[in-house]
């Protein structure tokens, strides 16, 4: 069989430097503007740019010499137009649970990092915690016909958000979603070992006397309450007023250790169940005149960009972050890819890293 290679014109040996300023279209190229810059058919652009099988294979340099021009030309595919045809558009909608928590601002980071580094763009979207945005969200995101949806944490308090993304055609993969029965493949940190992790640190200074700052018990968080619990159940169980349940901001830390400080037998080590109630019980410790770690040992969970610049700096643990958005973009593709295959709903766990800073310390003599 030949090789598909149709051509108006040889392109001369000068015609691939880079243009200068005045050279460069000042209009919107299209695959036929690179067509007649590269000498090829405007068929041979489509399918190159596309990646459409051919029946008739198409010369690996006549290839690079499309992507080379598409490149010089300034040319940007047009992800509807390319959604109506049938073919990927490359984008990846991601539903974020909220978008003011630090943690997920460094996820949404890396899930950019990740999707773009398969070719792919997000269209990013902001449940919070409204049924009737949410459903918008998703209309939104199905509309601009997305590839795959990400979910990034827990979203089962929306239960018609979650009705909506079932029933697309549309695969969705879950991230940080916790014990939630979501029906998705999902991606998550082992919050049992982390939890434990940092416990048997606290432990192993010599203290007894450990509280549990917990957020909304959603997902994540109610598993890592559960492995608190379970594991205090072994050292004679949780003491009365020792798990605090506030809101997952610095506010919501501060006003738990407030609560705590003030109990006839105040606690000798905290662990929160995110670093964003840790930095509110650092500063409420630091209010209280309670010195970190001499007077009280804090430990975190999620290692967040501020979490080594606290004072003291942070004992936390810290979220693969990367590597599990990377395994979840790559299922949500595959899935995009692979409409036929099966898309298993299990859940696939990482390992959290101890990090010990400042904050923790043997407790205090009694």
């Amino acid at each position: 069989m030949g090789v598909e290679d149709v051509r108006e014109a040889e392109p001369q040996v000068g015609d691939e430097h880079e243009p200068a300023a005045a050279e460069r279209p000042r209009t919107v190229p299209t695959m036929r503007d690179i067509a007649v810059a590269a000498g090829v058919s405007q068929s041979t652009v489509s399918r190159v740019l596309n990646d459409v099988p051919t029946r008739v294979p198409i010369a690996p340099e006549t290839r690079e010499r499309v992507s080379a021009t598409a490149r010089r030309l300034g040319y940007r595919p047009n992800p509807l137009a390319r959604g109506l045809r049938g073919a990927p558009t490359m984008l990846l909608g991601a539903v974020v649970r909220d978008i003011t928590d630090p943690f997920f601002a460094g996820a949404i980071e890396a899930l950019s990092i990740a999707a773009m580094s398969q070719g792919y763009n997000l269209v990013l979207g902001h449940a919070r915690g409204r049924a009737d945005d949410a459903l918008a969200l998703t209309a939104v995101l199905e509309t601009r016909h997305c590839d795959a949806i990400v979910l990034l944490g827990d979203l089962q308090d929306q239960p018609r958000l979650i009705a909506d993304l079932a029933d697309s055609l549309v695969p969705v993969v879950g991230l940080w979603q916790g014990s939630s029965p979501l029906g998705v493949a999902t991606v998550d940190v082992d919050n049992n070992a982390g939890v434990r992790a940092g416990l048997d640190h606290l432990v192993g200074l010599g203290h007894e006397r450990i509280a549990f700052v917990s957020g909304r018990p959603l997902g994540d968080i109610r598993e890592r309450e559960a492995a608190f619990s379970d594991y205090m159940e072994g050292l004679g169980g949780v003491r009365d007023g020792y798990v605090q349940h506030v809101s997952n901001t610095p506010g919501g830390g501060e006003a738990a250790i407030r609560a705590l400080l003030a109990l006839p037998e105040p606690p000798t080590a905290v662990m929160t169940s995110t670093d964003t109630l840790a930095v509110g019980a650092l500063h409420a410790a630091y209010s209280q005149g309670v010195v970190v770690p001499t007077d009280l040992s804090i430990v975190g969970f999620d290692d967040i960009l501020l979490a080594s610049h606290t004072v003291p700096a942070l004992t936390t643990l810290r979220m693969p972050t990367a590597d599990i958005v990377a395994e979840g973009v790559r299922l949500a593709i595959e899935f995009a890819r692979e409409p036929a295959a099966s898309r298993t709903a299990g859940v696939t766990v990482m390992a959290a890293t101890l990090i010990v800073r400042q904050s923790t310390a043997p407790p205090p003599p009694a």
